[in-house]
């Protein structure tokens, strides 16, 4: 597996990407496809998601 890099590293959640993430997740998109919607790495989306109690699909 190739390690992507992203610039936003370490970067804070602004409020534009939090809503993005609830209404992602509210649609039933994967990890996966929501990290690559926010450029954002799985690991970010999945703490983030966690911290807003939210539920996130598996893959499928």
């Amino acid at each position: 597996m190739s390690k992507e890099h992203f610039e936003r590293h370490k970067q804070p959640w602004n409020t534009d990407e939090i809503q993005k993430l609830h209404a992602f997740a509210k649609k039933g998109m994967t990890l996966k496809a929501i990290a690559k919607a926010l450029t954002r790495s799985e690991e970010s989306v999945k703490k983030r998601a966690k911290q807003d109690k939210l539920k996130v699909a598996k893959k499928r």
